[in-house]
């Protein structure tokens, strides 16, 4: 098996959510607020940024999600924490663009019991990359179900 040091690895935390996907997803769900932006790349009119820290403030109405991946000021698994708890709210729900990193603890606590999960079919650019980004990903929508979780592809 071949062994790639960096593969995984971005020094660049903060990359845009490509808008083609976004207002797929925006069409559906009439995003009120992006939780994990900035002046440069949100994607609803209110957001929250670094500073505001969103994983300690309360969650309302219809979320978007694309945190950053890396653990320089919180890990992924305290995004998929919180989002989870938030989507318990009658008022809340979170839908997520993530890793699908399905042999994680995290993955297995929470987002297996998420309303649905759907796996991104391709490799979407994210920002100004040059490329697609190497991992597979997975929208992950949380909110107060019946405990059915479906399971779909995604076209962008």
């Amino acid at each position: 098996m071949a062994f790639f040091k960096t593969k995984f690895e971005s020094h660049k935390q903060e990359w845009e959510t490509p808008i083609d996907l976004f207002d797929k997803l925006n069409r559906e769900f009439n995003f009120t607020i992006d939780l994990a932006a900035d002046a440069t790349n949100a994607k609803c009119p209110v957001y929250y940024t670094s500073e505001n820290d969103a994983l300690k403030l309360s969650w309302h109405g219809n979320c978007w999600l694309n945190p950053p991946y890396g653990a320089k000021q919180h890990k992924l698994s305290d995004w998929v924490q919180k989002a989870f708890n938030e989507a318990q709210k009658p008022d809340c729900t979170v839908v997520m663009l993530i890793p699908a990193r399905t042999n994680t603890r995290w993955w297995h606590n929470y987002c297996m019991k998420a309303a649905e999960i759907r796996f991104i079919n391709g490799r979407p650019k994210f920002g100004d990359a040059k490329h697609g980004l190497p991992q597979p990903l997975a929208l992950v929508i949380f909110k107060l179900h019946d405990g059915l979780t479906i399971l779909s592809s995604f076209e962008i």
